[in-house]
């Protein structure tokens, strides 16, 4: 049971777990290529970076999932769609990676109190260059896609292959350093050092996600963008109040008061909510407005919904 203007907007934006496979196939990729890498160094910082690469494939599989989810329209036990899911596998990867930051942590310690001379720094080296270009053009895509479809699993996963590819470049450095002064604690600190950014990572993921459940407003550049449109219409008897927002995944919601003359038809007050709507479908992507009509000359009419 979905209206003309959801109908549309489905359409549109089309099913995005492709993308989402993608990650998915980067992911395996990388911690093949990775694994292998600290496999033939013994690096400690390799193996954290290849234990990232491990969040990545489950996240990822987790924003398969929730974007199929997503893209099903509302029904009888879900009215306004699907779209909150989203949240939940960002929740869920930002938990990932704060887990994955305590192994590693714990086998930096326990390298640095036992330290161990490294191997094939070069080739080790070499190989997760090549797992930092595929996770780099990944990233790339996939941000570019989730901010265009405002898709936050999308834009989640992407971002955290970006970081996982600032990642690399840090292990790679200090893993070079210690092949040039073979001070092998180094390789220790720099695994350190990488758990504690992606602590943070995966702090800020699971704090985006949770606002996202708590139903924030629409952007101020989308919230602008309404009143504009409402702008338009003020006057000749024509007002608006108690504008209020949300937002639900890349759906947004408004609802408000419609103020029309008491003397108007059905008919008339009718064809104007069809030209607001109208009118707020154009300025903002994937919005949902509810318009309560009432009447201008009713003192009744400016109490809010929800005092």
């Amino acid at each position: 049971m979905t209206s003309r203007w959801e109908d549309r907007q489905v359409s549109e934006r089309g099913d995005l777990s492709k993308w989402a496979l993608l990650s998915v196939a980067a992911a395996v990729v990388t911690i093949s290529l990775k694994t292998y890498a600290w496999w033939i160094t013994g690096s400690v910082g390799l193996l954290s970076d290849a234990a990232e690469s491990v969040v990545n494939l489950v996240a990822a599989a987790g924003a398969f999932i929730a974007l199929k989810v997503a893209a099903r329209p509302s029904d009888d036990d879900h009215n306004f769609g699907h779209t909150k899911s989203e949240y939940f596998s960002a929740v869920v990867e930002g938990v990932m990676i704060v887990v994955a930051a305590g192994v590693i942590l714990y086998t930096a310690v326990e390298r640095l109190i036992n330290p161990q001379e490294l191997e094939a720094v070069g080739i080790g080296l070499l190989i997760s260059v090549g797992a930092t270009v595929v996770n780099g053009l990944v990233a790339w895509k996939l941000i570019t896609v989730g901010r265009a479809h405002r898709s936050m699993s999308l834009e989640a996963d992407g971002k955290h292959l970006l970081t996982d590819v600032w990642t690399t470049v840090g292990v790679i450095g200090g893993v070079a350093l210690v092949g040039i002064t073979g001070w092998p604690p180094l390789d220790s600190l720099v695994a350190m050092a990488v758990a504690v950014n992606i602590i943070l990572v995966g702090w800020r993921l699971v704090r985006d996600s949770t606002m996202g459940l708590m139903d924030t407003v629409i952007p101020e550049s989308e919230r602008d963008a309404v009143d504009e449109v409402l702008d338009q219409f003020r006057g000749d008897g024509v007002d608006f109040h108690d504008v209020r927002t949300r937002e639900a995944g890349h759906m947004r919601f408004v609802q408000m008061h419609m103020l029309v003359p008491g003397t108007w038809t059905v008919q008339q007050a009718h064809d104007l909510v069809e030209e607001v709507e109208a009118a707020l479908h154009d300025a903002v992507d994937d919005l949902r407005p509810t318009i309560h009509l009432e009447p201008i000359d009713d003192p009744r009419s400016y109490e809010p919904w929800r005092r």
